[in-house]
C-alpha cells in the first residue's frame, strides 16, 4: 500500500477538522444527514479511496472514544422516571430486535451461504446487534426524551448485551470450558454491575459537591466513563456496555441544562463522534462490490437480511405496543445501523484462534456497516422530523406562562447555585427567559466598591448561564432602596417570577420576617416569588419535598408553581414528594397524569399544616424542601405561615429550602 498523501500530524488534524466543518454544510443543501457525509468523507480520504490519510492509531483511539460518547450520551439523556415507565417496553423491543434478525440471519447464513452452525451464530449476532450511530440526529430535533427514543435506547443495550453473551457462549463451546468458568464469568458481571450502579452515583455526588470547576467535573465524569468501559472489557463484556451503564448510573447528577452537560455534548459532537464516523468510513473498500461473486453474494445477503429484519422488528414492536404508533420509522433508524458491535464480533470470528469467518465475511460486514449507516441516517432523520412535527401540533402546558425569570443576586457565594437552579426552572421555550439583577445603594461613599462587587456577581452568573448555552440578560441598578429596585425591574421587564437569596437571620429579626428586602418585595408584587437557600448544587439533589397548604389549588398561580417544581424533577431526575391536604392531592395527581406522566412522584396526605414540622426528620442534605405558602389575605393563607422563617432557620438548616409565594391576583 503506497504512503498516504498527508502524513504530518498537524496537516492530518487540519484535514479532519475541515471535513467535520464542511461535510454537514455541503450535504445540508442536499438534505443528506451529516453522519452519512462524514462516513462518505472517510471513504474518500482513506486508503481504499484517494489515500489522502492513513487510518493510524489516532483514528482507532478517537474512534473508540467516539462510540463510547454515543452510548454514554444516550444513557445520560435518560431519566429514571422514563426508564421505569418505558423500560419494560425497551426490554420487549430489545428482545424482538434481537430475535428477528438473529433467526433470519441464522437461516440465511446456514441455507443461503452454506455456513456451519457456529459461523451462522456469529453472523446472526452481527445482524442482531446494532450501534446507535444516528443518535446525534435525534438530539438536533429535541427528541432525546421521547418515549420512542427511550425505548430504542434501552433496546440497544439489551440487544448488544444478548449478542455479546451469545458470542461468548459460542466461542466458549469451541474450547474446553468448565462450569467454574461460566460461574466465575457470571459473578464478575454481577460484581461489576453492582460496583457501577451503586458506587458511581455516590462517588459522583461527593465530587460534584466539593468541586464546582466545570473542567474538573468534566475530566472526572470522563474518567468514570472510561473506567467503567475498561472494567466491562476486563470481565469479558464490551466497553460499549460499560459506557452506557456509567451514563445511566450518573445521569441524575448531570442536569440537561447544566454547564457540565453542555461541555460533554460539545466535546462529543464536535470532535470524538465525527472522528469515529470518519474512521468507520476509512475502513470501507468499495472495490469489493466489484470483486468475486461469492463476496458480492455475502454482502447482498447480509445487507438485505439485516435491513429487512430490523425493519420488521420495529414494526412488530409498534403492533405489540399501540402507544408506539407512528414511531416505527424512527425506531428502525435508530436500531438498524451496525458499527462497533459488528466490528468487534467479526474481528473475533476472523481471529486465527477462532477461525469461523473468512475475509469475505469481513468485507461483507464492512459493507453492511456502510449501507446500514446510510439507511439508518435517512430513516432516523425522516422519522425524527415527523415526530417533531407531530409534537408541535400538541399544545404543551409548559408554554402557557410567559415572562422572564428574574434572579436577584446579593451574596457572591450564592450566585452559581441560584443561577443553576434558575436554569432548571425557567421556561426554555421563551426567548430571553432568564435575567440577572443586582441592586446597589445609591450612596456616594460606597457606590464604587458596591458597584464593582455587583458587576462581578453578574459576570459570574453570565458565565454559568453561557456554559449552558443560555443567553442571560443582566442589569445593575443604583437605588436608595434595594426592594424598590427589584420591584421596578419586575414591572419594567414584565418578569413572571422572581428568585431571591434567602439569607441567614440576624439578631432581633421578627419571627415572621424574611428580611426587609424580601418582605417589601412580597408586599409590592403579586408575581411568584421564590426565596431560596441552596446547601448543595441542584444537580446533586435526590428528592424535592413539597409542602402544600389546604386550598392551594384555588390560587391563581397554582399550576404555574407546580410546573416549576415538575421542571426541577425532570431536569434533575429526582423524586417529587408532595405533602398536601386530601382535597388538594387529586388536583396534583391529575396534572401529573396529563403533563408529566413519566415524572417520579409520591403523594402523602397532610391534613394539618402543623405536620410540616415532621418534614425536618425526613429531609437530609440530598433533599430540597419547598414550602408553598401565600401572602396574607388570600384563600390559602394560614396564620402558621408567619412562623415559617424562624422554623426554617431552626429546623431546616441542614437542607436546601425554597419558600414559594405563588402568583396571586387581587
Amino acid at each position: 500500500m503506497p504512503l498516504a498523501l498527508v502524513t504530518d500530524p498537524t496537516w492530518v488534524f487540519f484535514v479532519v477538522l475541515m471535513i467535520i466543518l464542511f461535510a454537514p454544510i455541503l450535504l445540508r443543501r442536499l438534505r443528506i444527514p451529516h453522519i452519512i457525509g462524514l462516513i462518505l468523507a472517510g471513504v474518500m480520504i482513506g486508503q481504499h479511496g484517494f489515500n489522502i490519510i492513513d487510518r493510524d492509531r489516532s483514528f482507532e483511539i478517537f474512534g473508540q472514544v467516539g462510540i463510547y460518547f454515543i452510548m454514554f450520551l444516550a444513557a445520560l439523556e435518560l431519566n429514571m422516571g422514563s426508564v421505569r415507565q418505558f423500560g419494560h417496553k425497551g426490554l420487549v423491543f430489545g428482545i424482538i430486535t434481537y430475535i428477528v434478525p438473529f433467526v433470519s440471519g441464522f437461516l440465511a447464513a446456514h441455507y443461503l451461504l452454506g455456513f456451519g452452525a457456529a459461523s451462522s451464530v456469529l453472523l446472526s449476532c452481527i445482524l442482531a446487534s446494532h450501534t446507535m450511530v444516528s443518535y446525534p440526529i435525534v438530539g438536533r430535533f429535541g427528541l432525546t426524551r421521547h418515549p420512542v427514543v427511550i425505548v430504542s435506547v434501552v433496546a440497544t443495550a439489551v440487544a448488544l448485551f444478548v449478542a455479546l453473551l451469545v458470542l461468548a457462549i459460542t466461542i466458549g463451546t469451541l474450547h474446553e470450558t468448565t462450569t467454574f468458568h461460566w460461574v466465575l464469568f457470571a459473578l464478575k458481571c454481577i460484581l461489576y454491575g453492582v460496583l457501577v450502579v451503586f458506587a458511581y452515583p455516590r462517588v459522583g455526588q461527593w465530587f460534584l459537591r466539593r468541586y464546582d470547576d466545570t473542567i474538573m467535573q468534566f475530566i472526572f465524569i470522563m474518567s468514570l466513563v472510561f473506567l467503567s468501559a475498561a472494567l466491562a472489557e476486563l470481565v469479558g463484556l464490551e466497553g460499549l456496555l460499560g459506557a452506557f451503564l456509567a451514563g445511566l448510573s450518573i445521569s441524575r447528577l448531570i442536569p440537561r441544562t447544566s454547564p457540565l452537560m453542555s461541555y460533554i455534548q460539545f466535546v462529543g459532537n464536535a470532535l470524538f463522534i465525527p472522528y469515529f464516523l470518519i474512521g468507520v468510513g476509512m475502513l470501507i473498500n468499495l472495490r469489493v462490490l466489484f470483486s468475486d461473486m461469492s463476496t458480492i453474494w455475502i454482502i447482498l445477503v447480509m445487507v438485505v437480511v439485516g435491513t429487512i429484519s430490523k425493519w420488521l422488528a420495529a414494526h412488530l414492536m409498534c403492533m405489540v405496543s399501540k402507544d408506539m404508533k407512528g414511531g416505527a420509522q424512527l425506531m428502525f433508524g435508530l436500531t438498524n445501523a451496525h458499527a462497533a458491535g459488528a466490528l468487534a464480533i467479526v474481528m473475533i470470528g476472523t481471529d486465527p484462534m477462532v477461525n469461523l469467518m473468512n475475509e469475505s465475511v469481513f468485507n461483507g460486514t464492512v459493507m453492511l456497516i456502510l449501507f446500514s449507516c446510510i439507511i439508518s441516517g435517512f430513516a432516523t432523520n425522516e422519522g425524527a422530523r415527523k415526530l417533531a412535527l407531530a409534537d408541535l401540533d400538541t399544545e404543551e402546558n409548559q408554554g402557557t406562562w410567559h415572562g422572564k425569570c428574574l434572579v436577584t443576586y446579593s451574596q457572591p457565594d450564592s450566585v452559581g447555585l441560584l443561577t443553576q437552579l434558575a436554569l432548571v426552572i425557567r421556561n426554555s421555550r421563551i426567548p430571553d427567559s432568564l435575567m440577572g439583577l443586582t441592586v446597589t445603594f445609591n450612596d456616594y461613599d460606597g457606590e464604587a466598591e458596591g458597584y464593582r462587587e455587583a458587576q462581578r456577581m453578574l459576570e459570574n452568573a453570565v458565565s454559568v448561564a453561557s456554559a449552558a448555552h443560555v443567553d442571560m440578560k443582566t442589569l445593575s441598578r443604583l437605588s436608595t432602596n434595594v426592594a424598590g429596585g427589584i420591584l421596578h425591574t419586575i414591572r419594567e421587564y414584565d418578569c413572571g417570577e422572581v428568585m431571591v437569596c434567602l439569607t441567614d437571620r440576624t439578631t432581633g429579626m421578627p419571627k415572621s420576617s424574611l428580611g426587609p428586602v424580601i418582605d417589601h418585595v412580597l408586599e409590592g408584587t403579586n408575581r411568584e416569588v421564590m426565596a431560596v437557600r441552596m446547601v448543595v448544587p441542584p444537580g446533586t439533589l435526590h428528592r424535592v419535598i413539597v409542602a402544600v397548604p389546604q386550598k392551594a389549588e384555588y390560587e391563581a398561580g397554582f399550576y404555574k408553581w407546580v410546573e416549576h417544581v415538575c421542571r426541577m424533577g425532570e431536569q434533575l431526575d429526582c423524586v417529587i414528594e408532595f405533602h398536601a391536604h386530601p382535597d388538594t392531592l387529586p388536583h396534583l395527581k391529575n396534572y401529573m397524569w396529563q403533563y408529566h406522566i413519566s415524572l417520579r412522584t409520591e403523594y402523602i396526605e397532610m391534613a394539618l399544616w402543623t405536620k410540616v414540622m415532621s418534614l425536618s426528620q425526613r429531609a437530609g442534605t440530598d433533599d430540597m424542601v419547598v414550602f408553598v405558602t401565600a401572602r396574607p389575605g388570600f384563600i390559602s393563607y394560614k396564620g402558621a405561615f408567619a412562623g415559617l422563617p424562624l422554623l426554617i432557620h431552626r429546623y431546616f438548616s441542614h437542607t436546601s429550602v425554597m419558600l414559594l409565594y405563588p402568583d396571586q391576583w387581587s
